[in-house]
């Protein structure tokens, strides 16, 4: 239905997944577009059986799937099927575009954003790569030679990117996240901690880390005799295994989490943080100003989180444990850092320097920007 101008509603397509990390800026970003454009339609694209499936329409947007995946290392077998995947992915994106006809269309990194805004931009309608990495996949630097604006969250990326075509604007993060002002005291009575006693949070990300969780497994006893309380996130797969170890050390303040669904009171209650270097892990740690001590997977695309881990490193705002190294490095790194008050505030004051907090709305202002524009030229067309 057309506005009050006579002006159709704007028509956005989104697509990526995978993980946490792609999905909750693309939710990020089309919330802060609904926010100066209430009438706004979105239609996400996501892989089959991936999680975004479920998080994006628990977020209250549409949300179709394409048969894609990525290569599976290891096994010849599992990729027989692979070229007929991304053909049917790339024909079903085509249709979607076609029966959708959005104002523009928007990628934010996984499986799906590939094949969607590759059928976007034959298909004459501007697209926009939000880039969260310091170190580009090689579809965005593929897509990058046809995308109209390229949204990225570090300086330099010209290195990767036409230089004309990109925004520095950070990564969007989930607000209520970042928000810790005043919630300290619920975070230490959340978790059942006390006041007066460091406290570690160690988090894998949505889908835990095995090298972090042994390298903490490897550490708990000196981190109890230290007096350290801990909050735990360990994913599904090392769970048992934790409460296993700390059941056998009888280590009441070690606190062990499948999942925590209160990231901001986790927050709010670390004087030092463990994590996966993930683009939006990174960039929720600079805005909530904690001292961080980063395990990059060693296995991500491009090794880019190690990439992200050392735009950090460089400049004093984290430390850098290797995942192979975590086992012998992580306990002793740990504990030499959140005992030593200087090294704790050179920290914050260093990773303070680097958070962007309106990503989302300056990103949003793109797409509307671009969306407009295609908007404009319909009624052109039209009046022709």
């Amino acid at each position: 239905m057309a506005s009050a101008s006579g002006q159709q509603p704007l028509r956005v397509m989104i697509s990526g997944g995978g993980t946490g990390g792609h999905i909750f800026p693309a939710i990020a970003i089309a919330n802060a577009v609904r926010d100066r454009q209430a009438d706004t339609r979105f239609l996400f694209v996501g892989a089959q059986g991936k999680m975004e499936m479920e998080k994006v329409p628990a977020a209250g947007f549409e949300i179709e799937g394409l048969p894609i995946r990525g290569f599976q290392r290891g096994s010849i077998i599992r990729n027989v099927g692979l070229p007929w995947r991304i053909i049917r992915s790339m024909l079903k994106a085509r249709g979607l575009v076609r029966s959708f006809d959005p104002h523009v269309a928007v990628g934010v990194g996984g499986y799906a954003s590939g094949p969607l805004l590759a059928a976007a931009q034959r298909m004459a309608v501007p697209t926009l790569i939000q880039e969260q990495n310091s170190y580009p996949g090689k579809t965005n630097i593929y897509l990058s030679k046809r995308v109209d604006r390229i949204c990225v969250a570090y300086a330099g990326m010209d290195k990767y990117f036409p230089k004309e075509k990109l925004l520095l604007t950070g990564n969007p993060v989930r607000q209520d996240v970042v928000r810790l002002a005043g919630k300290r005291p619920r975070g230490m009575e959340h978790f059942g901690l006390q006041e007066g006693r460091p406290v570690l949070f160690i988090t894998g990300g949505s889908l835990g880390a095995r090298g972090v969780n042994r390298g903490i497994e490897a550490a708990l006893s000196e981190f109890k005799e230290a007096g350290l309380q801990v909050i735990w996130q360990t994913g599904s797969t090392y769970l048992e295994q934790a409460r296993s170890a700390v059941a056998r050390l009888d280590y009441q303040d070690c606190k062990v989490l499948e999942f925590v669904t209160k990231m901001d009171l986790a927050y709010a209650v670390a004087d030092l943080v463990v994590s996966r270097a993930g683009a939006i892990s990174v960039s929720e740690l600079g805005l909530v100003q904690k001292p961080a001590i980063l395990v990059p997977l060693p296995t991500a695309a491009e090794d880019h989180q190690t990439h992200n881990a050392r735009a950090l490193t460089d400049r004093g705002a984290a430390i850098l444990v290797r995942d192979a190294d975590a086992v012998k490095e992580l306990g002793p790194t740990v504990l030499r850092t959140i005992l030593d008050q200087v090294a704790l505030d050179d920290l914050r004051n260093a990773i303070a320097s680097m958070g962007a907090n309106n990503a989302a709305e300056v990103i949003a202002a793109e797409v509307i920007r671009l969306g407009q524009g295609k908007q404009l030229n319909e009624r052109i067309e039209h009046r022709a």
